[in-house]
C-alpha cells in the first residue's frame, strides 16, 4: 500500500514537472522563432533557420569552423546579391555583391555607421572607449584624432623600432638553431615577435619575449587575446543578451589586467611628460593627440604607391578631439586596441604566410631571389623602410596570404538610420538596429572573383593581373571609413619579419605540418586544428 502511494506521488510530481518543462520548452521555442518571419514579410530570400540556433547550428555544435559557416552563408544563394539569415533569433543581412557593398558601406555610410556590438563604456571603459567600439560622433572624432598616427610618414619613422625587434628575434633563432633545422610553432614564435614590437612601438618599453618567455607584458597579451572559456561566453552574452551579461556582472577584462594596463600606459605618459622624453612610438603620438598637436604632415601620403596592395586609404570623417576632451581611459582604450590587434591578428597573418611558403616551394624560391637581391643592395645593413617598399613580390605573397586566410573573416555594420535599397527591381527596407554582414572570406574564395581560389597564387596581385580584381571583392582590412586604421603598420611588421627570416632560413614542411590545413571548429578565431608547425631550415651560403 505504501509503495503504491509513493509511486502515485512520484507519478504526479513527474507529470507536473513534465508539463512544466513542456511549457517552458514551448515558450522557448516561440521566443526563439518569433522573428523568423522578418524576411518573409519583406519578400527577401533567407536561409531557413533552426529554432534556438538560427543559421549557426553547425558552428554551435562544432561541426564546422566559423570560416566554413561564413562561406556556406555566402554560397547559399549564389545568384543573389543579398539575402537574410539568423544569428539565433536575430535577423541579419548578408551582402554578396561588390557594388551593393560599396553602396551601403561607402556611399551610404551614414546609414551604417556603427559596429553591431554595443559595449557600455562605463561598465567596460577599456573595451568600450576604443576606436573599434565607439559609435556615432564619438567614433568620428576619435578616428579623425588618431588617423595622422598611421600615415606613411609615421610608419617610416617607426620602422627602425620594428627592424630592431626583427634583428633581435633573428639572433635568438640563430642561437637556438645552431646550424640545424628547428621545428617551430610559428604562432608562438610570431606572437612573441609581435609582442616585442608592440611593447617598443606602442609603449616604448624594451621587451624580449624569447629571452624572458614569461614576461609580464607577454602574459598580459596572452590573457587579453584569449577568447576561449568564460570570455567566449561573455562575448556571446554581450552580442545576444547584453542585459543578462550586465546582471551577472561579467566583464571582458579582468580587474588585474585592467589595472596592469592602465598603470603601464599612464606611468609611461606621465614619465615622458615629466622628463620631456620624445620617442618615435605610439605613446608619443597619443601624447601629441592629447595636446591637440597630432596633425597630418605634407608627406603623410607619400608612399610612392608602394605601401602594399592591401593597404586601405583613410577617409575624412570628422573633427579631431580638443585636448580637454581626451580623458585617461580614452588613451588607455586606444592603446589597448593597438595591443590587441598587433598581438594576435598580425601574428596570425605571419603564421599563415609561413605555412604557405613552406608548402609552396616555388613561391618561396621566387621570394628568396628578391630577398637576396635586397640584402645585397643593403650591403649587410639593416632593412630600411624604403627597401621594404621596393620588394614587390613580398607584397604579392602577403596580399595573397590575406586573401586566402583573412584574419577578419567578416565585417559587420549596424543600421543607424532607416534605409531603403533597390536590388534587381525590388525594394527592401533595413531598420535601425538591424545588422549587416560583409562575408570577406566568402568573397575571397569566390571563383567568380578569384579563379581557382584554393590555389595559393601571389601572381593574382601582380602589375599585369591586379586590374582583374574587381573593387570591393578583396577586403582583408575591412571596408569604407570604418576600415582598419593600422593596415600600414600591420603590413610593415609582417613583411619585415618574413624578410629577416628568409635572409637566414627557409620555411620547410615538417612531420608536424598539417597539409592541407584544417581549421579549428571551436570558437571564432581563424586557426588550424593542429597548429602552425613548420621547420625553419638554416640557409647554406
Amino acid at each position: 500500500m505504501i509503495s503504491c502511494a509513493i509511486s502515485f506521488v512520484v507519478g504526479v510530481l513527474f507529470s507536473k514537472w513534465t508539463i512544466l518543462l513542456g511549457i517552458l520548452g514551448y515558450l522557448a521555442y516561440k521566443w526563439s522563432t518569433a522573428t523568423f518571419d522578418t524576411f518573409e514579410k519583406r519578400g527577401l530570400k533567407f536561409i531557413p533557420p533552426i529554432p534556438l540556433f538560427g543559421s549557426f547550428k553547425d558552428m554551435a555544435l562544432q561541426k564546422k569552423s566559423f570560416a566554413s559557416v561564413i562561406k556556406d552563408l555566402y554560397s547559399y544563394y549564389p545568384n543573389d546579391k543579398i539575402c537574410g539569415y539568423y544569428e539565433m533569433r536575430k535577423p541579419t543581412l548578408i551582402l554578396r555583391d561588390p557594388e551593393l557593398i560599396k553602396q551601403m558601406c561607402v556611399k551610404d555610410f551614414e546609414h551604417f555607421l556603427d559596429h553591431r556590438v554595443s559595449i557600455d563604456p562605463k561598465e567596460e571603459p577599456i573595451f568600450g572607449r576604443n576606436l573599434l567600439s565607439l559609435k556615432g560622433q564619438q567614433w568620428r572624432d576619435m578616428r579623425s584624432t588618431l588617423s595622422p598616427a598611421f600615415t606613411g610618414s609615421k610608419m617610416r619613422t617607426m620602422f627602425q623600432l620594428v627592424s630592431e625587434c626583427a634583428e633581435t628575434t633573428m639572433k635568438h633563432l640563430e642561437t637556438e638553431a645552431r646550424g640545424k633545422s628547428v621545428t617551430t610553432d610559428m604562432k608562438d614564435f610570431f606572437t612573441r615577435f609581435t609582442n616585442d614590437v608592440i611593447g617598443t612601438c606602442a609603449f616604448g618599453i624594451k621587451v624580449d619575449s624569447f629571452k624572458d618567455k614569461d614576461n609580464e607584458f607577454y602574459l598580459a597579451g596572452k590573457d587579453a587575446t584569449s577568447f576561449a572559456g568564460l570570455r567566449s561566453l561573455v562575448i556571446f552574452l554581450l552580442i545576444h543578451f547584453p542585459r543578462i551579461k550586465r546582471s551577472l556582472g561579467l566583464s571582458l577584462l579582468s580587474d588585474k589586467f585592467s589595472s596592469f594596463f592602465r598603470g603601464l600606459v599612464w606611468n609611461t605618459i606621465r614619465y615622458r611628460e615629466r622628463e620631456n622624453i620624445v620617442r618615435p612610438d605610439m605613446i608619443n603620438l597619443l601624447i601629441q593627440a592629447r595636446k591637440g598637436k597630432l596633425k597630418h604632415e605634407a608627406d603623410d601620403k607619400d608612399d610612392n604607391g608602394k605601401a602594399g596592395f592591401a593597404t586601405v586609404e583613410e577617409t575624412n570623417v570628422g573633427e579631431a578631439i580638443h585636448e580637454s576632451k581626451l580623458e585617461e581611459d580614452d588613451l588607455t582604450a586606444q592603446c589597448f586596441i593597438f595591443f590587441l590587434a598587433g598581438f594576435d591578428t598580425s601574428s596570425t597573418c605571419m603564421s599563415f604566410t609561413a605555412h604557405e611558403l613552406a608548402v609552396n616551394p616555388d613561391v618561396q624560391k621566387k621570394l628568396l631571389e628578391e630577398v637576396d637581391e635586397t640584402f645585397a643592395k643593403l650591403s649587410g645593413n639593416p632593412l630600411t623602410y624604403e627597401a621594404l617598399q621596393n620588394m614587390p613580390y613580398l607584397d604579392l605573397v602577403v596580399s595573397e596570404s590575406l586573401r586566402y586566410w583573412p584574419p577578419a573573416m567578416a565585417a559587420d555594420r549596424m543600421c543607424v538610420k532607416p534605409y531603403r535599397m533597390d536590388v534587381e527591381g525590388k525594394s527592401y527596407e533595413v531598420q535601425p538596429g538591424e545588422g549587416v554582414i560583409i562575408p570577406i572570406v566568402g568573397l575571397h574564395h569566390d571563383p567568380k572573383y578569384f579563379p581557382n581560389p584554393s590555389k595559393f597564387d601571389p601572381e593574382r596581385f601582380s602589375e599585369e593581373n591586379k586590374s582583374n580584381i574587381i573593387p570591393f571583392t578583396y577586403l582583408p582590412f575591412g571596408i569604407g571609413p570604418r576600415n582598419c586604421i593600422g593596415s600600414r603598420f600591420a603590413l610593415m611588421e609582417v613583411k619585415a619579419i618574413i624578410y629577416y627570416i628568409l635572409t637566414k632560413f627557409t620555411f620547410e614542411v615538417s612531420i608536424r605540418t598539417q597539409v592541407p590545413l584544417v581549421l579549428d571548429k571551436a570558437g571564432f578565431a581563424l586557426k588550424p586544428e593542429k597548429g602552425w608547425w613548420v621547420d625553419l631550415k638554416p640557409r647554406t651560403s
